[in-house]
């Protein structure tokens, strides 16, 4: 495996192919001979494993940790990057999402992950941009196999309105016509979502302690009161992710000796007025004192000084990786990942290990558990009469595979309507 270096954007910005075709091309015998510890490789042999990560396909070894990035981007998600989503799964078997912004869900179901073990969601704060796909987690995974009920940390707001607790109660508003009609039909269970508000001032306070696992929140300084940083500790191993955080005292504090640190790193203003369209006031203020600019992420990695320092919050582009890059450099020279997504770090004891994962787009969901059971009554008081009245009576059509699956599941047509 390839320790992490100081500089590892490279195959971020080529992609899973390129990897794979500039590893092999330029290579001679010698070379080859080398990277497979002097064994020269047979024509059936494989490549190195450095660069790619296959997800289902490698057991996570019980004193290991996986961080990958299933979201790295801007509000103005895209194709390319989803907003903000970190995947952080433990040797243990614990699996927790941190934030679950607009677009990574597609990135989540690629890795075909059963839903019963993608059931805690932390949430640095209430953009829609570290929070807006929650509702595809919500009814996805109600509707794909999630057994029980999604589970949601959150800090509190200044004022109650202005709480996870109170987003959540909104969100159920929002969502009534899918949430009930859905339970018409599904278990009930699955639908549910437990709230566990914390407050946003607690200074490295405990805010989920299972299974070995201990998660701590500080306060983070972004736009107005209620955001926070997480921590996360299991096994003599350290994670820590920033969320939406300039500078501040609480970072600096307790993100020390961690293995790995995300931690944003927002364009330049150059970049903001050049590619996304703001005015270049509105890029200064955002850039630097909404956001953290490169040379202040720069700062605070050297200040910290993590195994290995990860930049996210950008778009990872020709246009802009360089200039992203550079000023990070600045102020920093320690192993640092220019993040994008589905990008993957394995933290061992003895290396960090940077890959890129190879993921389908046409992915079906993972079963693992019994369901609970669905509702026995088929919803008709979910509809009028007018309603009804428009239904096309077209039984006869599908006699044959009504009749094929009763008879495969043991179900009685007699009393399905």
């Amino acid at each position: 495996m390839a320790k992490s270096k100081k500089t590892t954007f490279g195959l971020a910005a080529a992609g899973a192919v390129a990897a794979i075709v500039g590893y092999l091309l330029p290579w001679g015998v010698e070379n080859v001979a080398e990277a497979a510890g002097g064994k020269v490789p047979g024509p059936t042999a494989t490549a190195p494993d450095r660069y790619l990560y296959y997800p289902g396909t490698e057991a996570l070894d019980p004193d290991e940790m996986r961080v990958t990035a299933c979201g790295t981007g801007m509000p103005a998600a895209r194709r390319g990057q989803a907003a903000t989503c970190f995947l952080v799964e433990l040797g243990n078997g614990e699996k927790f999402l941190f934030d679950i912004g607009t677009g990574s869900m597609a990135n989540i179901a690629a890795y075909m992950i059963p839903y019963d073990y993608l059931d805690k969601v932390f949430i640095s704060h209430l953009h829609t941009d570290h929070f807006g796909d929650l509702a595809g987690l919500w009814a996805g995974g109600w509707t794909a196999g999630r057994t029980g009920p999604l589970r949601v940390w959150g800090p509190s707001g200044a004022t109650p309105e202005m709480g996870t607790k109170s987003a959540i109660e909104g969100f159920f508003k929002h969502y009534q016509w899918d949430f009930k009609t859905r339970e018409a039909v599904l278990s009930p269970v699955p639908g549910q979502i437990e709230v566990h508000e914390f407050d946003y001032m607690g200074n490295n306070a405990i805010v989920y302690q299972e299974n070995g696992v201990t998660i701590r929140s500080q306060p983070a300084i972004h736009i107005a009161d209620g955001p926070v940083s997480f921590v996360l500790e299991w096994n003599g191993y350290k994670f820590v992710f920033g969320g939406d955080n300039v500078p501040n005292k609480w970072f600096a504090e307790h993100a020390k000796n961690a293995d790995l640190v995300i931690h944003e790193c927002f364009p330049t203003p150059e970049i903001l007025v050049k590619y996304y369209g703001q005015a270049p006031t509105v890029a200064l203020r955002v850039g630097t004192r909404i956001h953290t600019s490169p040379p202040a992420f720069g700062k605070i990695m050297s200040t910290i000084k993590p195994r290995h320092a990860v930049a996210y919050h950008f778009f990872n582009e020709e246009g802009t990786r360089y200039e992203m890059y550079d000023a990070v450099r600045q102020t920093y020279d320690g192993p640092l990942s220019m993040a994008t997504d589905n990008m993957v770090w394995n933290i061992r004891r003895d290396e960090i290990v940077e890959r890129m994962a190879v993921i389908t787009e046409d992915a079906w969901s993972v079963a693992t558990l019994e369901p609970p059971p669905a509702r026995t009554t088929p919803p008709v008081n979910m509809y009028s009469k007018e309603i009804l009245d428009g239904a096309w009576d077209i039984r006869d059509s599908e006699q044959q595979l009504l009749q094929e699956h009763a008879d495969r599941y043991g179900i009685d047509l007699k009393t399905f309507k």
